[in-house]
């Protein structure tokens, strides 16, 4: 009773969280109705006794993909609106057309399938990590590794598809300080801010051999928010200590 009674309360939060993807205007609340649709699949798999695929479904699929998915949407950005002109006639009632008969497709598969009961008490007995592991590895390790070619192979497109050509000459240290110094620039790196003062920070300005600070070690984003300092205090510190 205690399975029976999880399913019917976990069952509707993850219906309402699945119809996210159909009306939620921001992709970012799509992807809060899928974690949680990911969860309600992990709480079902922990009761029907696999713990590890509810494990899984948690630490690899709510707990990588969908960062992962969030991390490409705040790289692309949420706030670009999508067009909702059609560029083909009728394409919303075709596309719901191909969805009725999906559905009825699937209802009417589930409905005549019939699965033989199988006593799975003694398949646990090991460990349900242990009998995966057996049957991934053991009867299915072929595919494991046919999958497994697949996706490194995936993952190398995605680089190759991904690498753009140098657009010029490959330039070397030295050619690039002597640019420098023909533009009158500093050849050298800036100094890191903080550098020989009495305060390692990034607020703080660092201080040239002569006492002065560089106003060009601080980055211009703390100079925007006025969070950085000029540093008037530890030169009159350093004042000070010289008359010392």
């Amino acid at each position: 009773m205690g399975e029976q009674e999880l399913f019917w309360v976990m069952s509707p939060v993850i219906v309402l969280a699945s119809l996210t993807l159909l009306f939620a205007r921001k992709a970012v609340y799509v992807l809060a109705g899928m974690i949680v649709v990911m969860i309600g699949l992990a709480v079902f798999y922990v009761t029907l006794e696999a713990p590890f695929l509810g494990m899984i479904q948690v630490i690899v699929y709510t707990g990588a993909i969908m960062m992962l998915i969030l991390f490409v949407l705040m790289l692309v950005g949420v706030d670009q609106k999508e067009s909702l002109r059609e560029t083909i006639r009728g394409q919303r009632w075709i596309a719901l057309a191909a969805a009725t008969g999906l559905v009825v497709l699937i209802v009417t598969t589930v409905y005549r399938i019939e699965l033989p009961i199988r006593d799975i008490g003694g398949m646990n007995d090991g460990g349900n990590p242990q009998v995966i592991a057996n049957a991934l590895f053991g009867e299915w390790v072929l595919v494991m590794e046919i999958l497994g070619l697949v996706l490194i192979s995936a993952a190398v497109s995605a680089i190759v598809l991904t690498h753009l050509p140098r657009s010029g000459d490959r330039r070397s240290q030295a050619e690039r300080a002597e640019e420098r110094v023909r533009a009158r620039l500093n050849p050298v790196n800036k100094p890191m801010p903080g550098v020989y003062a009495r305060r390692n920070a990034l607020d703080v300005p660092a201080i040239d051999p002569e006492g002065k600070p560089v106003p060009a070690s601080i980055s211009r984003v703390l100079k925007a928010r006025k969070q950085d300092k000029d540093g008037s205090e530890w030169r009159a510190i350093g004042k000070d200590e010289a008359a010392e």
